[in-house]
């Protein structure tokens, strides 16, 4: 069975507030345990009032903390906004605390708009070092060396599974080349997934961390006990999506009976694109979608978003997509 994976956006909805966001996102990790799920993400957002996992790292703690076996992580840190020293400490610390579970997963975007990207006191530039900043992080997460001046405390020799996010070939080549497990984005942007998981496999060397390519494929799944209701929860995550694109950041929305009247035409066509990847139904059409998915992309791992406005209607939606994925060779 292709592995499940979650990953959380600790949305903050409607009626609640960012803790009642970082208790939910651990509740989840705590049932994604029991339903098998190998592991639990968490990304990195600034600026975003309806996301509260901008300090990514507090945030896999404290799933870390409410969970036991899971594996808990980021999905992703972007690296361009941090010093590597500082992302090796904070997951050396991590790793320490939470041995054998820690996933370190690295982006260059600043996953945020540019007015932050400059209180984040970061630039073009910061991104343009990407490949730079992954290998010295590896080098500070790895065995300490003779003569060695600078040291992550904690850190060093913890060899934190490190992993290149990304949406586009240049990942894809960047994972390949360093030997690393590559994750694509294909829940928001799925247009190149199919290339870059080629140019990935096709690449790739094999590095002490990894003997052969590993592909993670991110997608969307809202589901439910009918079509009609997984429908209906679906229009939370349209509305975020057609919200982005006008440029309105509020809170997670509830759900709407007709999507149709909130969006403009225009609106729906580029949101549809991005949510192309999206599994959307019962339980059967759940696990077809799937099944069509990993079988398209030879995955070796599905991790899922499913942005759902009601939490007990959330934990439904993963414990009906665990039981689906049963299923699925």
């Amino acid at each position: 069975m292709t592995k499940l994976s979650i990953l959380d956006l600790v949305r903050i909805t409607e009626g609640a507030n960012e803790r009642i966001a970082l208790d939910r996102a651990r509740d989840v990790g705590v049932h994604a345990e029991k339903w098998g799920y190998e592991r639990i993400w968490v990304a990195e957002h600034h600026n975003f009032p309806s996301i509260a996992s901008a300090a990514t790292s507090l945030v896999i703690q404290h799933i870390a903390a409410g969970t036991s076996t899971i594996r808990v992580g980021s999905g992703g840190i972007m690296l361009p906004n941090h010093s590597p020293l500082v992302i090796a400490e904070q997951f050396g610390t991590l790793a320490h605390l939470y041995p054998g579970r820690i996933d370190l997963g690295l982006g260059r975007a600043p996953g945020t708009d540019q007015l932050t990207v400059r209180a984040l006191r970061t630039s073009h530039a910061d991104a343009e070092r990407f490949p730079q900043d992954v290998a010295t992080l590896q080098a500070l997460l790895g065995p300490a060396e003779a003569g060695q001046r600078l040291t992550a405390v904690p850190g060093v020799g913890t060899e934190v599974p490190l992993w290149i996010l990304g949406s586009s070939h240049f990942g894809a080549m960047l994972a390949a080349e360093m030997g690393l497990p590559y994750a694509f984005a294909s829940h928001f942007a799925p247009a190149a997934l199919i290339e870059a998981l080629g140019l990935y496999r096709s690449r790739f060397k094999p590095s002490k961390q990894l003997d052969r390519p590993y592909a993670m494929v991110g997608v969307n799944v809202i589901a439910a006990d009918t079509d009609a209701e997984a429908r209906r929860l679906a229009t939370t995550q349209q509305m975020s999506f057609a919200n982005l694109l006008r440029g309105t950041r509020g809170l997670s929305q509830p759900p709407i009976d007709d999507i149709g009247t909130y969006w403009t035409e225009a609106e729906r066509a580029h949101a549809s694109q991005m949510l192309e990847r999206s599994i959307i139904g019962a339980p059967d059409r759940v696990a077809d979608g799937l099944a069509v998915l990993v079988e398209e992309t030879a995955a070796d791992e599905v991790i899922v978003v499913s942005d759902i406005f009601d939490h007990d209607a959330r934990l439904r939606s993963f414990e009906l997509l665990a039981q689906a994925a049963r299923t699925v060779g």
